[in-house]
């Protein structure tokens, strides 16, 4: 897939949860084709000690409005500034990188989103892609408490949510592995981003159910193009630049102590 680098117009912000914000970015042309799954690199222009890009997920992608969302988690100094970002500012973006989710091949079949914390991000707009091929995914969304949990209402139109809170606050107490729908329901597939003890977690569910499953890493990457070799993972075909061959790798792919 062709990439860019384009001066993006920050469209609008919402802050989400405290130390997040929901950036909508437009252009005055079409915006080139992105799939669910792939990230962005944003360059910081305002931070002194951040010289390198930031890789963002893909939150959404709205065609009538031609906007790309990003879920922006403000937790150093290079996605502070970028949080920090007004209506009406431009973000230099590179994108878009990396291989997303597999999607379905038909409509109909019974499909898991799992998401923890601002992991949530990519399955929105993998969730939104299944609603337009006729597919309604389920999601598990799992945080520490409800106020944590980040963008429900954006879910909820596109499929059946459900929700773990480590405090019990809302949905099921616990974390995602431990929904009682695991072990009540079986899936076609599953889908997983967060971080990465989840992830494990889920993984080993869906290895010992025998069930399809892609995750999402979130390894550092600085380039986006599989160039600096920050972003390496070992994996059965031998060591591969997650920015590049991923961000999305089936487990099968993977060496994790399952």
């Amino acid at each position: 897939m062709k990439k860019y680098i384009l001066d993006l117009t920050v469209k609008s912000v919402e802050a989400i949860g405290g130390r997040y914000a929901l950036l909508r970015l437009t252009d005055d042309k079409p915006l080139p084709e992105m799939m669910p799954g792939q990230f962005v690199e944003v360059r910081v222009d305002g931070s002194p000690g951040t010289f390198l890009r930031r890789p963002i997920s893909i939150n959404q992608v709205s065609v009538p409005d031609n906007e790309l969302w990003l879920l922006v988690a403000a937790v150093g100094d290079g996605t502070r500034w970028i949080a920090a970002s007004q209506p009406g500012d431009r973000l230099n973006c590179v994108l878009p990188l990396g291989r997303g989710f597999t999607l379905p091949e038909q409509p109909g079949g019974h499909y898991l989103l799992v998401g923890g914390g601002v992991g949530v991000a990519p399955l929105l707009y993998l969730g939104h892609r299944m609603r337009e091929m006729g597919v309604k995914p389920t999601f598990l969304l799992g945080a520490r408490s409800a106020q944590d949990l980040l963008m429900i209402d954006h879910f909820r139109p596109l499929g059946r949510v459900l929700v773990t809170t480590e405090d019990g606050s809302l949905g099921e107490r616990g974390f995602v592995t431990n929904h009682s729908v695991l072990g009540a329901e079986r899936f076609d597939r599953i889908y997983t981003c967060g971080p990465k003890p989840m992830m494990m977690a889920v993984a080993h569910y869906a290895r010992h159910t025998d069930t399809d499953c892609e995750v999402s890493l979130e390894n550092m990457m600085a380039c986006g193009l599989g160039a600096c070799l920050c972003c390496v993972e070992n994996t059965t075909e031998g060591n591969i630049c997650v920015c590049k061959e991923g961000p999305v790798l089936n487990i099968k792919k993977l060496l994790w102590p399952l």
